[in-house]
């Protein structure tokens, strides 16, 4: 449960713009309910959440004086009714500045600050429409939450919200759909269409997530491909670190070697999970180096061969000619290999990452995805386009440098930090 509260803590971006998406939605023609309908209008003031009676008396006084007066005069009319006495003790309570957009705490002067006639009104009876204290008594005991009507309006601005997410067109229209199927018409709040959301998202994302597969087979040969800065180095020096922990004897090979960075990063992981990183001379021939690394595995009886490759864009022909050079020299040491081909995306190219897997899925044979940088997008619904329109599996998602930070994919998890949901 540790990594789901890093991702939902690092998932803000994605997360908040949901849910501010979401509380707009519901909230343009929503009205106030708690069992009733309180108001046809929801107003800024409305929505700030749990208002202390106390608070709402104060700020009712402050605009409407003449109003709250006529009010208590009427219930004053009725001499047969029960007196309840308020609170007289001094207390604090928030202050709320709409213009400055600030909160602070403000003692009350109960005394000072309201009417007298006031600290001892009457009660309205049971009977007839709702009155204005027990109105305010309702609110604090239930606070009222804001609802709106699911019609053709609302789902139109729930499908727009997703496809901002990255969530794709065809997607988020499936599910939209889905969503409303059986609750057109009804009152929905937030809080129900970010559970509805979750779930849907869940749905379409279980059947992907599937950690790495390990087989009997040694060495099992692991090729991770990508763009340029996805994150594929960092990704294989934490693989070959928790496979390391896990009991595995796991080796590297450095193929990125038009990169002199990729060596050096792929060293540093080496040293500290203790994992032999082969390297090539800079502007070798990165298949050659494959070929070597293979034999380097068997050789020591590995369990795992994790082979970098450079970074390269997927509408560049001739370097993903050279990757699909890399895939046929491997298979002359082993028909079967590479035995997993994981492509490293970067959550932050949004719909770009749909192009990556489709080309790469051609050349490279992908067989799984690792999705990374997700603390750095605002949009993580593309991971959920990706599950629906390819189904490749998804072993692990990333959101940080940290060893840590690179985890086996929850569904559950993702789809309650995306939506800003808590820990159920």
């Amino acid at each position: 449960m540790a990594f789901f509260k890093k991702l939902k803590e690092k998932l803000f971006k994605s997360s908040s713009k949901l849910e501010e998406g979401l509380d707009a939605i519901v909230e343009d023609g929503g009205e106030l309910y708690d069992g009733e309908k309180l108001t046809d209008q929801v107003s800024p003031k409305t929505l700030v959440p749990k208002l202390a009676v106390s608070e709402i008396v104060m700020e009712t006084l402050e605009k409407a004086p003449e109003a709250v007066e006529i009010e208590l005069n009427a219930i004053q009319a009725e001499p047969e009714a029960p007196k309840a006495e308020l609170p007289t003790a001094d207390f604090q309570t928030l202050k709320i500045d709409d213009e400055q957009k600030q909160v602070s705490l403000e003692t009350v002067d109960l005394k000072k600050d309201v009417p007298a006639s006031m600290l001892e009104a009457p009660v309205e009876k049971s009977t007839g429409s709702a009155g204005f204290f027990s109105r305010l008594m309702r609110l604090e005991a239930e606070p009222a939450v804001v609802r709106r009507v699911l019609d053709d309006n609302m789902l139109e601005q729930l499908e727009e919200l997703l496809i901002s997410s990255d969530m794709g067109v065809d997607t988020a229209l499936r599910v939209a759909a889905n969503i409303a199927e059986g609750r057109f018409g009804k009152k929905l709040s937030t809080d129900e269409i970010k559970t509805l959301l979750s779930r849907e998202i869940t749905r379409i994302m279980e059947p992907v997530a599937r950690p790495l597969p390990l087989y009997s087979q040694t060495p099992q040969v692991v090729l991770v491909v990508g763009v340029n800065g996805s994150g594929k180095t960092t990704t294989i020096g934490k693989l070959a670190s928790q496979f390391k922990v896990a009991g595995k004897s796991v080796v590297i090979a450095a193929g990125d070697t038009f990169r002199a960075a990729a060596v050096e990063q792929l060293q540093i992981w080496g040293d500290r999970a203790g994992v032999p990183v082969l390297t090539a001379a800079e502007g070798s021939d990165p298949a050659s180096l494959a070929f070597d690394a293979i034999e380097k595995a068997r050789a020591d009886h590995a369990d795992l061969l994790l082979i970098d490759t450079a970074g390269r864009l997927q509408n560049r022909t001739d370097l993903m000619e050279e990757l699909s050079k890399i895939v046929r020299v491997i298979k002359k040491q082993d028909p079967d290999a590479p035995h997993n081909t994981l492509l490293v995306l970067d959550a932050t190219t949004g719909q770009n990452a749909l192009n990556q897997v489709d080309t790469f899925k051609k050349l490279a044979d992908v067989s799984g995805l690792v999705m990374t940088k997700l603390d750095g997008t605002a949009k993580g619904g593309v991971l959920v386009a990706l599950a629906d329109k390819f189904g490749l599996p998804i072993h692990a998602i990333g959101v940080g440098e940290q060893i840590d930070d690179l985890s086996p994919f929850d569904p559950e998890d993702y789809a309650k930090a995306l939506t800003g949901q808590g820990v159920s």
